[in-house]
């Protein structure tokens, strides 16, 4: 590809990403408002918080197939389009049934261009000829911080739409922004279509178990950080664990191209797990608000750039890109399921400290298969 159009790809590719980001964002500050618009339970919530994480890893295998047999700049451009409409549907829903059904397209889309995304910016990294994934998810984090601010400000501008404001907003913005990148994305990579959903080899188990683990942990921190903290004292301050998290995490991601150039993806993951690992282990031997955020800014810094790291190997080792990528993905969503419900468990019969050291039990696994990152090229 002309090193013009490899610009032009990079920047709508980030688009792409920023635009996900962006609708992501807009869904997590939507969900209390569609929770009392329904005037829905915690337990009845969480059933539509299931069947958006369930579409996505239903989705992701079968997006493996699809981008290969089309190209991974169609698949993003339809994916990216599909998650930013889908958007408008869970406002509409009047019921817990219809917003299941909803949540569960909002996914569905989402695991596609999630994919989709990664397998072309995989590509254009290739190209690119030095490591810049973590860019493309910096993108994606800064469009989450957007897409949350933007859907909180429009639905506080609009009370009687709620919901319907926060999310349309944000949604239409976010197929606007993939749309006019649509003729830079370009086609990017079609190789020889594989005829059946790719499961792990054994040179890919361990990239997907640290996608695994990596994603747990994150879902663990959204879920159980500020209850973590709300327990410790913190009061009104319970949210500033996961806002440190976050926050770290995007300027790890910001930093972190340079970073893998310099030491490499599996020195990357093997220090990234060591500082999760720490920053988990100080936040449950000191639970007090300030040791504890900052040990969960640790997480957020050391975890910033494992999961574009492997993305990149994974790309790398299947039978596609996008094969590849979807397997580490699905194992990926597959764990963020997984983490807020076996931390609870955890929590309900040991106490929530004991959740946090298992945590960190996790992110020193995850610094010991730190080598799976570097997989044998096709």
């Amino acid at each position: 590809m002309p090193a013009a159009d490899l610009r032009r790809a990079r920047i709508a590719t980030t688009g792409v990403f920023f635009a996900n980001g962006l609708g992501i964002g807009a869904w997590a500050a939507a969900i209390p408002r569609l929770q009392d618009a329904l005037s829905l339970s915690a337990g009845r919530l969480s059933l539509a918080l299931l069947a958006f994480a369930a579409g996505a890893v239903v989705s992701m295998p079968a997006v493996g197939i699809l981008a290969s047999r089309i190209d991974t700049g169609h698949t993003t451009l339809a994916g990216g389009l599909a998650f930013a409409l889908a958007l408008l549907c869970p406002p509409l829903a009047g019921d817990l049934v219809l917003l299941c059904a909803a949540a569960f397209v909002v996914g569905a889309a989402n695991g596609t261009v999630d994919v989709s995304m990664n397998a072309h910016a995989s590509g254009i990294e290739r190209q690119w000829g030095t490591p810049i994934m973590s860019s493309f998810h910096a993108a994606f984090s800064l469009g989450g911080f957007a897409g949350a601010g933007l859907g909180a400000a429009l639905a506080a501008l609009n009370p009687e739409a709620g919901a319907l404001a926060g999310l349309w907003g944000p949604g239409l913005l976010a197929a606007g922004i993939v749309a006019a990148g649509a003729r830079a994305l370009g086609t990017g990579w079609r190789p020889a279509p594989s005829g059946a959903l790719a499961t792990p080899g054994r040179a890919a188990l361990a990239l997907c178990a640290v996608a695994l683990v990596c994603m747990l942990i994150e879902g663990a921190m959204a879920d159980w950080s500020a209850v973590y903290l709300s327990e410790s004292g913190a009061g009104a301050a319970a949210a500033a664990g996961y806002a440190a998290f976050s926050l770290a995490m995007v300027a790890g991601r910001l930093l972190g191209d340079r970073v893998v150039a310099a030491v490499g993806a599996p020195g990357v993951v093997l220090g990234g797990g060591a500082m999760a690992a720490a920053g988990l282990a100080l936040a449950a031997a000191v639970p007090a608000p300030v040791a504890a955020s900052a040990g969960f800014a640790l997480v957020g810094l050391g975890l910033s750039n494992v999961v574009p790291a492997v993305f990149s190997a994974a790309a790398r080792i299947g039978a596609t890109p996008a094969a590849g990528v979807a397997m580490a993905a699905t194992a990926g969503y597959a764990g963020f399921l997984l983490g807020p419900v076996a931390i609870g468990g955890i929590a309900s019969a040991l106490g929530l400290r004991a959740g946090i050291v298992v945590l960190a039990g996790g992110a020193v696994l995850v610094a010991l298969l730190a080598s799976a990152v570097r997989p044998r090229t096709r």
